[in-house]
This record gives structure tokens, sequence and C-alpha cells, in this order.
């Protein structure tokens, strides 16, 4: 299996098969902490080939740069099924998360997994906005 796309964005959404992307990004910035974001999406894209056909689990981890977990872990569970005529296929996975509060400023990852086995980390930034002196 082979990671296409994987990115933590606004909103996401699956439109027969082609995935849908608004405002991917990498940090936020928080006017005061903790912080609540109010929605976000975790968007991912993975290839399979014929041989990996059958069930499989996306694990959705969202964790600080401690390692501690910030939310409870996501499975999502997927059967990847081929056409005669196929020999690759691409299916999304689209989580969508409301209300992630975020405990102080620093480096966060969500952390991918598939069937057990880890496939990536979509890195997060999280600063402190400070106010502008005149």
């Amino acid at each position: 299996m082979m990671i296409q796309v994987a990115v933590l964005c606004d909103a996401a959404t699956d439109y027969n098969g082609k995935l849908n992307l608004l405002g991917t990004f990498d940090t936020i910035f928080a006017p005061a902490l903790p912080a609540q974001h109010p929605q976000c999406s975790v968007a991912v894209r993975i290839g399979f080939e014929r041989t990996e056909e059958g069930p499989h689990t996306l694990e959705v981890g969202f964790v600080d740069e401690d390692g501690q977990p910030i939310m409870r872990a996501m499975r999502l569970p997927g059967e990847v099924l081929f056409p005669p005529e196929s020999n690759f296929i691409s299916r999304n996975f689209i989580v969508n998360i409301q209300q992630i509060v975020f405990a102080k400023a620093g480096n966060y990852s969500v952390n991918l997994a598939m069937d057990g086995s880890a496939l990536c980390g979509i890195p997060l930034t999280v600063q402190k906005l400070e106010p502008k002196t005149p």
C-alpha cells in the first residue's frame, strides 16, 4: 500500500472516489491557551495493489510532542475490493474532528497506522499568538 495524500485540513469530502480538500494547514495560531480548534479533518488517500484486497483498518491518533494522546484514537474499517480489470485501486479515509483542545503550544502529530503497522505522521504546530505592540 502507498500513501498518496495525508493532510490536516479545514474540511474534506469524498465524491464518487474523488478526495476533495479545503484549506490544508500545519500550524494553528492560538490567541490563548489552552486553545479549542472548532473543526478540522484528517484526509488520507491510500493506494492498494491487488494482493492487498480485503478488509483493512486505518487507525488515526492525535498526540502531543511527548507522545501523549490528546484524544481517543479512531479506527476506520474499510473493505478494499477490486474490479476484475484493475491491479491498483485507491481508497479515501476522512475523519472529521470537532472542538479539539490543545493544552499548550508545541508540536503535535496525527499518527496513521494500517492494520497495526505505522504509516506516517502528519505534523502540526500550535503557536500562541502574541499581541501586537503599538
